[in-house]
Formats: structure tokens, sequence, C-alpha cells
């Protein structure tokens, strides 16, 4: 008897056949039995589409509707065609409900590649960049509240805090800071004076570098260079520690142990910058008028008695204290913007190059951007 006309009782349960008007499938097809059924069939499906008739189906389970499914697959037929009929009423809930391609498709709102379809996607993405934006805007905020309420606690609880942590971070941050702080800021005062000398000395106005020099460091200069070298310096390393405990998974240490992150990462870090930066600045500042001082006497032959008292006549105490004022800004920023991306980081070592390098961006940006306000509020007349 040829293999196409033969019915394979291979259980009293189930059966399968295939023969010149398409496939046959019955019984109870279900994990028990699919096995058996799939075999009957498997080697003589046709690869073109043909009926299947599962009339005789009395049962089906979630690995019955794998099977129907498979061979619709391989015979190329179209589920929500005629070519699959025959489920009585049972069986085709069953179907529908545990097949997704048993569903009949719904008709799209809009068509593919049509205008509406492109600005409804624009849309969508607006929508989600605006609710991540705001997403982030409130972590944000929330970090900042909770950072300045336990600095503040930690000044009159001291007893909580770890001791030597405050020093350690401020020797860190400040101290090792000191030389490429106080190279940059002279050589920027240095080259500032040599190009303004080659201008003033053509009006005859030589003694006016003094006051170049002088307003422009107290001023803008001396916190600015300050805060971008901290940002590279100092941001850089409270995203990386931050960012490393979060891979590593000792924040989520911290917490079960019922201790803040934030109150024992972030807060000494923050605290630490909060009194370096202005020390710093007030340093730069000094250090970049003594390099226009430098470039004054060498390349302006002005005797050093009369730069000194034209700088004082010209830089006044509130250019100081505002310069102390934005430094402390500063500082906050970037101890903020640090930790933040460093608590936002994903992934393991490659999420923390990324954390590391959004924060010197984020934290330059924002100094500049906090300068630039400031310099408008301050000095405009």
């Amino acid at each position: 008897m040829d293999r196409r006309d033969c019915v394979s009782r291979m259980s009293s349960d189930a059966w399968g056949r295939i023969d010149g008007a398409g496939v046959s499938i019955g019984g109870r097809i279900t994990r028990d039995t699919i096995h058996d059924v799939y075999r009957e069939v498997a080697n003589d499906l046709p690869r073109t589409p043909v009926s299947i008739d599962l009339r005789d189906v009395t049962e089906l389970d979630s690995a019955g509707v794998a099977l129907i499914l498979e061979l619709v697959e391989r015979t190329g037929t179209r589920i929500d065609s005629d070519h699959l009929f025959g489920l009585g009423e049972a069986c085709r809930k069953t179907f529908l409900a545990l097949s997704p391609a048993g569903k009949p498709a719904e008709e799209p709102i809009v068509s593919v590649g049509s205008k509406e379809s492109i600005w409804s996607r624009r849309l969508e993405n607006i929508g989600a960049k605006g609710v991540a934006s705001f997403a982030a805007l409130l972590e944000g905020l929330i970090l900042t509240s909770n950072v300045f309420y336990f600095s503040v606690c930690a000044l009159f609880r001291r007893g909580r805090a770890r001791k030597g942590t405050f020093t350690s971070v401020s020797i860190s941050m400040g101290v090792d800071a000191l030389p490429v702080v106080s190279l940059i800021a002279f050589l920027v005062g240095l080259v500032m004076a040599l190009q303004a000398s080659a201008q003033l000395r053509r009006f005859g106005a030589n003694i006016y570098v003094a006051d170049l020099i002088g307003i422009s460091m107290a001023r803008e200069m001396g916190a600015l260079m300050t805060a971008i070298v901290l940002a590279g310096r100092s941001g850089s390393a409270i995203a990386a520690e931050v960012a490393t405990m979060v891979v590593t998974e000792e924040t989520d240490a911290l917490k079960s142990l019922g201790l803040d992150p934030i109150r024992f990462v972030v807060v000494p870090r923050f605290l630490a910058l909060t009194l370096v930066t202005p020390l710093l600045a007030f340093l730069a500042t000094a250090v970049g008028i003594l390099g226009g001082f430098v470039a004054a006497i060498g390349y302006l032959d002005l005797a050093p008695q009369a730069f000194f008292l034209e700088l004082v006549a010209a830089i006044e105490p509130i250019d100081i204290g505002t310069s102390m004022g934005k430094s402390v800004v500063f500082a906050w920023v970037i101890a903020i913007l640090g930790s933040y991306q460093g608590f936002r980081v994903r992934g393991g070592a490659e999420g923390v190059g990324r954390a590391t390098t959004a924060a010197v961006v984020s934290s330059i940006f924002a100094v500049i951007v906090v300068d630039a306000l400031a310099g408008m509020l301050l000095y405009f007349e």
C-alpha cells in the first residue's frame, strides 16, 4: 500500500494522513501524540499551499497548535484562508487563544511609508524623548536635594561620618590638583598679557595690561579655569568611583545594610570639592596675575611698582567675592553631575567609561553655561 494512502494508527487517540486532497489529522492532538503525528506526515509534506483538514480533531492544546503552525509554515498555507478548515468550535477557540497567527489581522491605521505614518513616528519619538528627559530631570532634582540634605546633616552630625574620608578626599581633589591648576593659570595669564601688549603698546597704553590681566583673572578666568580642570579631574573621578560601585553592586550592599550610598559616597566628595574649589580658584587668580606680571615686565618694560599699583587700583573686592562665589557653584555642579552620571551607569566596564565621559562633558558644559549666566547677571549694566 502506498504511503500517501496509509492511515497510521499510531495510537487510538491521534492519526495523520497525506493524500491528494491535502493533509488531514485527527484525534487528540496534544503533547503526548504530536511526535507520532508529525513523523507520519513530515517527510511527504508538499511545498505548495494545500488544504489542511482538521475536522476530526477532538482535542487541542498548545503543543497541538504548534504542530498545526509548523504544517502551515512548511506548506506555505495561509492561516486565514480556506486552506485551513474544519476545526470544531471548542478547538477553534483554543487555537485562536493560543496562536497569535490564528487571530485575524487588524487593519493598519495608516499605510506604511505614508506621510501620516512618518509624522506619527516622529511625534512618538519626540514624546518618548520628552518623557525620558523629564524622568532624567526628576532623577537629577531628587539626587540634588538628597546631596544638599545629607551635606547639611553631615555638618551637624559628624559622628556618623567615616573618619578621615573628608580629609583624604580633600587632599586628592585639592592638593594633588595644585600643580596642574597653577601651571595652566600661569600660562594663560602669560599668553593673555602677551596678546594684549601687542595692541596696547601701539597706543602707548602699556600700563593698562595690569587692568586687563587683573580684572579678567579675578572676575572670570581664575574660577573658570579651575572649574574646567576639576571637571576633567575630580568630576571624572567621582563618576568613575560611583559607577564602579553600581556595577559591582557595592551600592546595593550599602542599601542592604541600611546605609544610603549618597550619604557615604557622594557627600564627602561634595563637601571636599566645595572647600577646595574656591581655594584653588584664588590660587589660580594669583598665579595668572603673576604670569601677566612676568610678560609685562619682560616684554613691555613696565616697572614692577607701577604694575602692582595699577593692579590694586583696578581690582575691587567685589570681583574677588563674585569669583569665589561662582567657584562654589561650579564645585556643586561638578560633584552633582559626576555622581548623577555615575548612578545612571548601565552595563559593565564600557558603561563606566561612558558614564565618566558623560560626566566630564556635561560638567564642562554646565560650568560654562553657569559662568555665562552669572556674568550677565552680575556685570550687566
